[in-house]
């Protein structure tokens, strides 16, 4: 019966070191601060060019990860108006925020949802196909604060789930997922 004990033992440490690595590598283990400088500018695509252009930030704060092109996430703030953000660029049709991990405490999907189902936010088209099948989608409410999150898009899911390519779907490179 001892033997049993310690078998039964060993199964439940051993169940748990192994939720606590899984726990570790989901919320920690790949993901990386980024750097402003790094970075670069936060863009949006422009209504009068069909390009990203930079936009003034400030307070910039970013988390990404090479495990998955949609693990990016970002806050900050601008001075530029609503008004102007709306006249100038690229609305996004279907944003749907991505939750981050609980301790980057600028970004938090639920409540950025929120904002944009009650207009309190507008989100724009950072960068379509950042990387293909994915955008990069920016969302500001009305007091100047920014969220960026990648956001799978139409081509996107058809390729990865192996469907046929919707019309006006840009020719996938050889060796994205």
């Amino acid at each position: 019966m001892n033997a049993v004990k310690w078998a039964l033992s060993g199964i439940v440490v051993s169940a748990l070191l192994a939720g606590v690595v899984l726990y570790y590598n989901q919320v920690y283990a790949f993901y990386d601060r980024v750097d402003a400088a790094s970075f670069g500018e936060v863009e949006l695509t422009s209504i009068h060019t069909g390009q990203p252009e930079g936009i003034m930030t400030e307070g910039f704060e970013a988390i990404d990860s090479d495990s998955s092109p949609i693990r990016f996430r970002a806050c900050f703030s601008t001075p530029i108006s609503m008004g102007s953000l709306t006249d100038n660029y690229e609305m996004y049709a279907d944003p749907v925020p991505l939750n981050g991990p609980n301790w980057f405490d600028c970004y938090d999907a639920r409540n950025v949802g929120a904002a944009l189902e009650t207009g309190e936010a507008v989100a724009f088209m950072g960068h379509e196909n950042i990387t293909y099948g994915v955008d990069r989608v920016v969302a500001f409410t009305g007091d100047g604060h920014g969220y960026v999150w990648h956001q799978i898009n139409k081509c996107g899911e058809a390729k990865f789930n192996g469907d046929p390519l919707p019309e006006g779907c840009p020719t996938p490179v050889e060796g994205t997922n």
